[in-house]
């Protein structure tokens, strides 16, 4: 029997509402009773304790094997905030230093050269100034991702298999490091393959690979026992699957095979967890950097990270617009709301959330002392998901 570790309370003694949670579980069977989701698990806790944590649907629509509450996911970029956090905890040891170029660490990033077109042309310059390791967690620092466009760079990206999980992160890092940026270092807000040098960037200070280095300084002195860059053969079947074709009759996505680990240790999206490891992590963030006795971070150091970094810095147009609406800046690690109007889902000023492109999704939410996650493997459905979860995640909270 599967056994929680965050303590669980009545939704009424923490301020929720108990029909209304009843009616978001009751939303979510919907969605899986007409085929437009295999299969879910969503976890609410507020006070530090949970108030909803349940499973619908199928681990696996092809054999209709029922979501376990402890399924396996492929979270994607929300690998992104726990290597965030490692880069952290670096920083307070003295070993990082945001304001550092990428360069200090990664000499292969001390030529850069940025795109620009001129007269149908594109044209390599020096940068400016170098992309600094505030630059890779905040996604600044003039990288982009393969499938978020097609220009000249973008093509360069899907040229090189940048995304291609069979090199190390030292050949991966190597390989982008010799290809042009889109933007000149903290211009530009574009969601981007930052995370993944920033996870090299981890390997070459702590002399350990990420996986190794996660697992001891993050997953296991927080419990995350199911978290990591590959799941064991006996866990396997605890693996949770999207459907074969996808129910809109959209390109189907296929996801990353977890079954073996590979080279690639991808920082910005290679981790798997589970709903309640994924919870651990997130009431660590609330907690100011401690959970259960074991402090990893300072509270101070949870507040920069969870606070906008980009003020006037412009968010690219098109697909990283799309990742980071009006109303919103990002962090280190995070995007944080930063309106209470314009954002046209609810919550508090400086709030903060991530998601992952197979469809996992979170939100922080201090002022009300709240956190929730949604975890799914419905790749092309996520947006809508989000969006949903959110609104009928803060329709239970009634004070």
């Amino acid at each position: 029997m599967f056994q929680t570790t965050i303590p669980g309370a009545l939704p009424q003694t923490l301020g929720l509402c108990p029909q209304r949670i009843r009616h978001l579980m009751t939303v979510l069977q919907t969605e899986v009773t007409r085929q437009s989701l295999p299969g879910a698990v969503a976890l609410i806790a507020r006070h530090g304790k949970l108030a909803l944590f349940e499973s619908v649907g199928a681990l696996d629509p092809a054999s209709g094997t029922a979501m376990p509450p402890d399924a396996i996911f492929c979270i994607y970029s929300m690998t992104k905030p726990v290597v965030s956090v490692a880069a952290m905890m670096l920083m307070e040891q003295g070993k990082l230093q945001l304001s550092n170029p990428v360069s200090h660490y990664l000499p292969e990033y001390a030529a850069q050269q940025v795109a620009s077109l001129v007269g149908g042309t594109v044209q390599l310059q020096a940068v400016q100034q170098l992309a600094t390791i505030q630059d890779l967690l905040r996604h600044t620092a003039g990288l982009t991702y393969e499938f978020m466009g097609s220009n000249a760079v973008q093509r360069q990206y899907a040229q090189a298999r940048i995304g291609s999980r069979g090199r190390s992160n030292a050949e991966f890092s190597q390989t982008l490091a010799a290809l042009p940026l889109m933007f000149e270092p903290a211009s530009v807000w574009e969601y981007s393959r930052a995370t993944d040098v920033l996870g090299r960037v981890l390997e070459v200070i702590s002399g350990q690979t990420l996986g190794t280095y996660l697992d001891e300084h993050i997953f296991k002195p927080l419990g995350m026992t199911d978290t990591g860059f590959s799941v064991p053969e006996q866990d396997q079947g605890r693996i949770a699957e999207p459907f074969g074709r996808d129910p809109l009759g959209g390109l189907q996505m296929r996801l990353i095979d977890v079954r073996q680990a590979t080279p690639m240790e991808s920082g910005g999206g290679g981790l798997v967890s589970t709903a309640m490891d994924y919870a651990r992590f997130l009431q660590f963030m609330l907690n100011k950097g401690e959970l259960d006795g074991v402090r990893l971070l300072s509270p101070r150091t949870v507040d920069l990270m969870t606070v906008d970094h980009l003020g006037t810095i412009p968010v690219n147009s098109g697909s990283s617009r799309d990742l980071l609406p009006l109303g919103h800046g990002f962090g280190l690690g995070f995007a944080v709301r930063r309106d209470l109007g314009v954002v046209e889902v609810p919550g508090s000023v400086g709030s903060y959330f991530w998601g992952g492109m197979a469809g996992t999704t979170f939100f922080v939410d201090p002022a009300a002392d709240l956190f929730a996650c949604l975890m799914l493997q419905a790749p092309n459905q996520r947006e809508y998901y989000r969006c949903l979860f959110r609104n009928l995640v803060y329709a239970t909270l009634l004070d």
